[in-house]
């Protein structure tokens, strides 16, 4: 949101779906896909990505001015992130597979696509 923050991705965006995390993400969900950590390069701002740990293991990190999110790592799965296609500037060409956590989901929130939907992450 600010530009502080410039990253790119290299490799390919998978298991692409829809969070529905309570809460978390301040929207009735939150679209995101897992990357290879080793494909993301910060290219600018790494002084301003700082992290929280949102449940134990893991990390969610953010620009520390704009507040946008960037990508969560994970304590027992290092060389992946969860990335968040909501920052992304251009078309990822990728679709949703699947609702995640739809028990915990907005409560003023229809689910109206016919994608498979689960209770937690599986």
């Amino acid at each position: 949101m600010c530009n502080r923050v410039k990253y790119e991705i290299d490799g390919k965006l998978k298991d692409v779906l829809n969070c529905h995390c309570s809460k978390l993400h301040g929207a009735a969900f939150r679209t995101r896909a897992q990357i290879n950590t080793a494909d993301w390069r910060t290219i600018q701002g790494q002084q301003f990505i700082k992290f929280y740990e949102s449940s134990p293991g893991e990390h969610k990190g953010f620009c520390s001015e704009c507040g946008s999110s960037l990508y969560t790592k994970f304590d027992a799965k290092p060389e992946v992130l969860g990335f968040p296609l909501g920052t992304l500037d251009t078309d990822p060409k990728v679709t949703p597979s699947r609702h995640i956590f739809v028990g915990s989901k907005a409560p003023w929130h229809e689910i109206a696509d016919n994608i498979p939907q689960q209770q937690e992450y599986e």
